[in-house]
């Protein structure tokens, strides 16, 4: 006979999580533990995202911006931009955003521009507030929908980093974003590779560890216009954990002298004229006095005073997000890089 248990909230069913639940009973027995878990599936879903109108950038690109750039309750995990391509063939979508719910509103609003279909979406990065929104896109297209990374980012959603960051998420906005699934992608891409949708060519460029090992950023040819992901962002430091500080530069300087852009596009902010001068100051503020506090022996102590009196540093605290939490750790990051790099 089941194990009987007492009524339950949804807060309390929230709170469990269905691993739990099955320690008080409520998976019952094991021939229904499958039909139940599909059921748990559909309960546990977080609230719709409120839709953001799309900002017309370019006569083929459209951008869906997140104001904020770190999750929340309140924003639902919302925090990175949804660019989508309008082309002669389709719609392809560059970032599908942080949750199934936030994938559903890029679909809504992509519909308010085109009644044309998504043909294809491209992953910068796999950072899941970049790509957990592959959900919505398949529920709606079906499975077969083409979704591109670099080989090494399909590597880490199918591996670590695709539960890793789903469930990240949902802590993050405190269960915002319930009812994602991880989708990886499905297809591989790489540098140089180029893809005609109708009248607009879109063209790959990877050099390198920058912010992950792996990222891609996207260039729009006809409309002169570049996705660069989270390579560089709009007054926030970019999580470095994965990344590389003399790598962002060396991308950086590539990006500029490869792709014939006059509009970059970052994963978190607005574009701005200056967005990639803006990066590479700052992480050449931070790395090169690193270099130098370890070429002269000095300790990670010092290297932060030598980084903060830095005008291309300090300039930029008073109008970056996050700084006061976040320039220390990217300190300690720096000064740990050079000396690998020095020893």
């Amino acid at each position: 006979m089941p194990l009987i248990t007492p009524p339950m909230s949804r807060r309390r069913f929230l709170q469990l999580g269905a691993s739990s639940l099955a320690a008080v009973g409520v998976l019952a027995t094991a021939p229904q533990i499958t039909a139940f878990a599909g059921d748990v599936g559909d309960f546990l879903r977080g609230p719709p995202v409120p839709d953001i109108a799309p900002t017309q950038l370019a006569e083929h690109v459209w951008v869906i911006y997140a104001e904020d750039v770190f999750p929340t309750p309140e924003n639902k995990g919302m925090m990175c931009n949804v660019t989508f391509v309008v082309t002669e063939d389709g719609v392809v979508v560059l970032d599908s955003g942080g949750s199934l719910q936030i994938g559903e509103m890029a679909i809504r609003m992509i519909r308010t521009v085109t009644d044309k279909p998504v043909i294809a979406v491209f992953v910068s990065h796999y950072h899941g507030d970049h790509w957990l929104g592959n959900h919505a896109f398949v529920n709606e297209y079906g499975p077969e929908l083409p979704i591109y990374a670099h080989p090494h980012t399909r590597q880490e959603i199918e591996g670590v980093q695709g539960d890793l960051w789903r469930s990240l998420m949902e802590r993050w906005t405190e269960g915002a974003t319930l009812g994602t699934r991880v989708v990886a992608p499905n297809r591989d891409t790489e540098h140089g590779d180029e893809y005609r949708f109708g009248d607009v060519t879109l063209r790959i460029h990877h050099y390198g560890v920058a912010h992950t090992p792996s990222d891609l950023s996207l260039e729009v040819v006809e409309d002169r216009l570049t996705y660069v992901g989270d390579v560089a962002m709009e007054r926030r430091i970019a999580n470095m954990d994965d990344g590389s500080f003399q790598g962002s530069l060396d991308y950086l300087d590539a990006l500029v002298a490869s792709a014939k852009s006059e509009i970059w596009i970052p994963g978190h902010g607005q574009p701005t004229s200056n967005l990639l001068t803006w990066n590479r100051e700052l992480f050449a503020g931070i790395y090169e006095n690193c270099v130098t506090a370890v070429e002269n022996m000095e300790s990670m102590e010092a290297a932060r005073e030598r980084v903060l009196a830095d005008p291309r540093v300090a300039g930029k605290a008073e109008e970056t997000r996050g700084w006061d939490a976040n320039i220390g750790k990217y300190i300690s990051l720096a000064y740990l890089e050079a000396e690998q790099a020095l020893f």
